[in-house]
């Protein structure tokens, strides 16, 4: 015997098709609507009619869509997978090293099966953290999945339920803890069937994607109890260690106690029923610290922040690029203000959005925050995906890297990004003919606005787009991609090694720089970094201490506490 449970607070009547009959559902209170069916149990597929339209649609809170997102639901019983992780507890944040990949084009396979095999070289690199992006199902098979519509089951082209249950159970074998990408400010276009079983969205407010997710009108009680039992869902039914919440800056909420502070707080709470620890990560565009703020002190409780400020200086320096929002970047100074500040703009003008921007971050420790050179975004919103090596050179590449992981902030790194990978990361998608077709239209348009060319935009449809997105693993032993390899192992070591890398203590990041001679050099403890991307040689000097080893992506010169830099180049130092 199954119970069947469908929250459907307007309808009349409500049916369940299940093992090959309809039953009539009553009324639970709530708009809640109830069956139990005697014949139904794991393995039996099943849909909802809502009145008297013959339309069967698939469970809102399905936890398998074993016919894709327009299909029938399956009972699934999330207790019947034999985890072998009791004990498991994932490692702090703090000293953590996130490595962010996507389940179908991390293997030529596409598949968490395939994905488990690589776990070997995760952890040799000193990888602590999988951060996975969207897992849930999403129309056709394949794309980001970030346009998921069956929030609560797993991709079946990737392997489908237990296929991700082994793969958490072997990352954690291997001392690696999951995270996973939650989108809870949209759905996607293709197999939203959510707006017909209840008031799930509202036109009060409009966002890149329609209208906004309901958190704040009538009916939102439900709304975020939806989305918050998804959350916990992850992490009690699929060990998952903590969630990355995409674009939280799009969530329209001005209730009392905003969606991302009850999120956490309940996530949080998740701890006491299951005795491991969690975190929650936000992507916002928002610079603001009260994300990462305790609710007793005025904040939501997250765990951490992208950051993307640091990002953005980096890369414009790197680059030289200045287009779209990257025209707010571009000097060396930006950068050493995102190292010992956190947020460039942080109360200041933003040309870029004409308006003043961001809130400084006071009292927080670096590790609240994520720093990058590259991740999906980054690399997948670009025209053609290009990858930073593609567009600044090997050298530079090795600068961000080190900046990467001597900075205060949590280190992520994009799948490839630790060799070089030639593949580009590009944006791709399996929708039906006609909405194929306005997609791969609206992204030649938006690309055009930024001056790229629109005929050299991959069509995101076609399936090279998303072949030529696969990561082929057989390069990272050859020339240059081991070369990289290499300084990746040798900068995460000395991370994982040095206490001062991780303590986050802002106050403790002391950065010099010549915006004229365009070099850089930061100090944090023991480590001393310094980076040059001028034309000729610059000298810079080192004003603590005698310098025990150097690493650097050439041979320098150093006397008397001055390095001579070349072209392109960095260093990474230790002393007394």
């Amino acid at each position: 015997m199954h119970r069947f449970r469908v929250w459907a607070p307007k309808a009349k009547r409500v049916r369940v098709e299940a093992a090959e009959k309809l039953h009539s559902m009553t009324t639970a209170g709530g708009g809640w609507w109830q069956a139990d069916v005697d014949e139904a149990g794991p393995g039996t597929d099943y849909a909802y009619f809502l009145d008297d339209e013959d339309l069967a649609l698939p469970d809102p809170r399905s936890m398998d869509q074993p016919h894709g997102v327009h299909g029938h639901s399956r009972v699934l019983d999330p207790g019947a997978f034999a985890w072998t992780d009791a004990g498991w507890q994932a490692p702090p944040l703090q000293s953590g090293i996130i490595y962010e990949l996507h389940i179908g084009t991390f293997t030529p396979e596409g598949t968490f099966n395939a994905a488990r095999e690589k776990l070997d070289a995760l952890k040799d690199l000193g990888i602590t953290h999988v951060e996975l992006m969207p897992v849930a199902s999403f129309p056709g098979r394949q794309g980001w999945g970030y346009d998921g519509v069956d929030l609560f089951a797993v991709h079946e082209p990737y392997g489908g339920p237990e296929a991700l249950a082994r793969f958490v159970d072997a990352c954690h074998a291997k001392d690696l803890a999951v995270l996973v990408d939650a989108v809870y400010n949209h759905l996607g276009p293709s197999g939203n069937y959510l707006g017909k079983f209840g008031p799930y969205f509202t036109n009060a407010h409009h966002t890149p994607w329609g209208d906004a997710v309901n958190l704040e009108d009538a009916g939102s009680h439900e709304v975020r109890r939806f989305f918050c039992d998804n959350a916990k869902m992850w992490l009690r039914d699929y060990h998952i260690d903590g969630l990355r919440l995409d674009a939280v800056h799009a969530y329209m909420d001005r209730s009392a106690i905003h969606f991302m502070e009850q999120i956490a707080a309940e996530v949080h709470a998740l701890e006491g029923e299951t005795g491991r620890h969690y975190v929650v990560i936000a992507e916002s565009d928002l610079n603001d610290p009260r994300l990462v703020t305790a609710p007793e002190a005025g904040g939501y409780g997250m765990d951490a922040q992208w950051s993307d400020d640091f990002h953005h200086a980096l890369f414009t320096v790197l680059t030289g690029e200045r287009a779209g929002y990257y025209q707010d970047f571009g000097r060396i100074g930006d950068l050493a203000k995102a190292l010992r500040d956190v947020f460039l703009y942080d109360g200041r003008y933003s040309a870029y959005r004409d308006r003043v921007h961001g809130r400084p971050v006071r009292g927080l420790p670096g590790w609240r925050f994520l720093g990058y050179s590259q991740n999906h975004d980054q690399v997948g919103n670009r025209a053609r995906g290009e990858r930073l090596w593609h567009l600044a050179g090997l050298q530079r590449a090795k600068i961000a890297a080190a900046l990467v992981m001597t900075a205060p902030f949590v280190p992520l790194i994009f799948q490839g990004e630790e060799w070089a990978a030639t593949a580009p990361f590009r944006y791709f998608t399996d929708h039906d003919a006609e909405l194929g077709r306005h997609v791969s239209e609206g992204r030649r348009q938006e690309f055009a606005a930024f001056g790229w060319n629109p005929a050299e935009v991959p069509d995101p449809q076609a399936r090279e787009t998303w072949e030529r997105s696969k990561l082929n693993w057989r390069e990272r032993e050859q020339g240059e991609h081991a070369q990289m390899l290499e300084w990746y192992r040798k900068l995460i070591a000395l991370r994982r090694a040095t206490p001062a890398l991780m303590d986050g203590d802002l106050s403790e990041v002391r950065v010099c720089f010549s915006e004229a001679d365009r070099w850089l050099l930061m100090e944090r403890g023991a480590v001393t970094v310094a980076f040059s991307v001028a034309k000729k040689p610059v000298v810079c000097e080192v004003h603590a201490g005698s310098v025990l080893r150097l690493a650097s992506t050439e041979d320098v010169r150093l006397r008397e506490g001055k390095l001579t830099l070349p072209p392109d180049t960095v260093v990474v130092a230790t002393r007394l």
